[in-house]
């Protein structure tokens, strides 16, 4: 046993060999997650004529199942965290595929919002999070690359599928589209079983700790009573609270705390450029096949974004500075919806389409990385359970409040303004907090003498661990 446990430790990340499976696996993951979530809109039109629904009641299927896949991401990973990576995504993959089939036998929009939007969303969300975790296990020097590859299954996934569900539907109707839709998100179970789980130091020694905390409390509870069964003394309240102590140890942490405000900016500001570009391009007189066709550049530069900026960010000389070309790409695609309003023809709102997938993708590819170096590789699952957890709401409400804009002012200026600020906000929040951290380290290391310094400091995900520290654990 102990053997096997040394061949399976990595002291660091292998960064290829069965990792760049695990980078396919996660492609896929996103192409069966998000993309198929992007082409339910696909459906909106054969739902509402069937059902008789107005656009508001139709257009809450969408919004549930992304609500729903980000609001249940801390559950997926606390599965993968418990469990195992590869039964969360096999679980979930044949929820979603069962919410998909069901609803197929729909006879009304309400259970249309139980199978498609909550079922299916439950089932996305126990895949998506731990695979995004995954690949930041297997890599560390090209980690942005990684992630640009296996994030890109977004936008080609949706570039290849938006067709094929529409010719889907003409061929079998909506329920036999949605039926043949269901199967193929069966695939996610293939896609878990890549999954290939891997035990890093950093991971052993939070491990070890943990056991040895479970250890103490075994040996406390038994002598203090007999009574007990071996499930409770197992589980019992105080190791329970220590072990979620440990996993979420970093919400308490203020580098994630300012994160993890930015992203609820980030996400109202992302989510309205997708949903109005095709209304806007209509009502300033472009054609619908023009403003397809500005939805298909979007795409593709999106997946273009993905990739070469974290190809780009893996360079030597800008991997230090992934935090401050995160922060760029955010602030640039803001500064495109700015400027959105005053571009009234195609061949203007061609260079927005460009500009803003570009940015897009580089930015998306770049959360994952940029949340590992803030908590760690050890609580990198927990913490993106978090970040999508955070999605949520803005994901929910964006929509609808740019739509009453839209209405109240009866153009789409102020919802693009709106969107526009909230992400440069976001990266105006990180770039100050990023700012006020220097300035304290600076004035840290000036004031603290030397001998105080022989402290073990683990740089890595902001980890500290002292001698006192984890005599105070073990006293818990």
């Amino acid at each position: 046993m102990s053997a096997m446990m040394k061949k399976s430790l990595h002291t660091l990340p292998p960064d290829g060999g069965w990792g760049w499976m695990i980078v396919i696996g996660c492609f896929l993951v996103t192409v069966c997650t998000r993309a198929v979530t992007r082409c339910i809109s696909i459906f909106f039109v054969e739902f509402q004529a069937y059902f008789g629904q107005d656009y508001s009641r139709t257009a809450w299927i969408h919004s549930i199942v992304d609500c729903a896949t980000m609001l249940c991401a801390p559950l997926g990973s606390y599965v993968s965290n418990h469990v195992s990576c590869q039964v969360g995504i096999i679980l979930g993959g044949v929820l979603a595929s069962t919410g998909l089939v069901l609803s197929s036998f729909a006879t009304s929009l309400e259970y249309l919002y139980l199978t498609l939007g909550v079922l299916t969303g439950l089932g996305f969300a126990l895949c998506y999070s731990p695979a995004i975790a995954m690949v930041g296990k297997y890599f560390d020097k090209r980690k942005a690359l990684a992630y640009g590859i296996a994030m890109s299954g977004s936008g080609i996934g949706t570039f290849i599928l938006a067709p094929v569900v529409q010719l889907l539907i003409e061929q079998f109707s909506w329920r036999g589209a949605l039926l043949i839709l269901g199967g193929f998100v069966a695939n996610l179970c293939v896609c878990g079983a890549l999954m290939r789980p891997i035990s890093l130091k950093e991971d052993f020694a939070h491990r070890s700790l943990k056991q040895e905390h479970n250890a103490n409390e075994q040996n406390e509870s038994i002598s203090s009573s007999t009574k007990c069964s071996p499930l409770s003394q197992d589980c019992s309240h105080k190791s329970l609270c220590y072990c979620s102590q440990k996993e979420y140890s970093f919400l308490l942490k203020p580098n994630f705390i300012v994160l993890a405000v930015s992203f609820l900016f980030l996400a109202y500001g992302c989510s309205p450029p997708f949903v109005y570009l095709v209304p806007y391009s209509l009502s300033v007189g472009v054609s619908h096949q023009q403003a397809a066709f500005l939805m298909s550049i979007l795409g593709v530069i999106d997946i273009v974004g993905n990739i070469t900026f974290g190809w780009l960010t893996d360079r030597r000389f800008l991997k230090k500075h992934r935090y401050a070309c995160y922060l760029i790409a955010v602030a640039l695609d803001g500064l495109s919806c700015l400027f959105l309003p005053i571009l009234t023809c195609f061949q203007l709102l061609v260079p927005f389409s460009v500009t803003f997938g570009y940015f897009d993708g580089a930015y998306v590819a770049l959360i994952p990385v940029v949340t590992g170096d803030v908590v760690g590789t050890a609580h990198l699952s927990s913490a993106l359970g978090v970040v999508f957890f955070l999605h949520a709401v803005p994901y929910l409400v964006s929509p609808p409040i740019s739509g009453w804009l839209v209405d109240t002012t009866g153009n789409y200026t102020a919802a693009f303004l709106l969107s526009g600020f909230s992400m440069i906000f976001c990266a105006i929040l990180l770039a100050f907090a990023k700012l006020i951290m220097k300035l304290d380290r600076k004035e840290l290391t000036l004031t603290v003498p030397a001998s105080d310094t022989k402290q073990e400091i683990c740089t890595n995900g902001d980890l500290s661990h002292s001698a006192t520290e984890e005599h105070n654990h073990k006293d818990v």
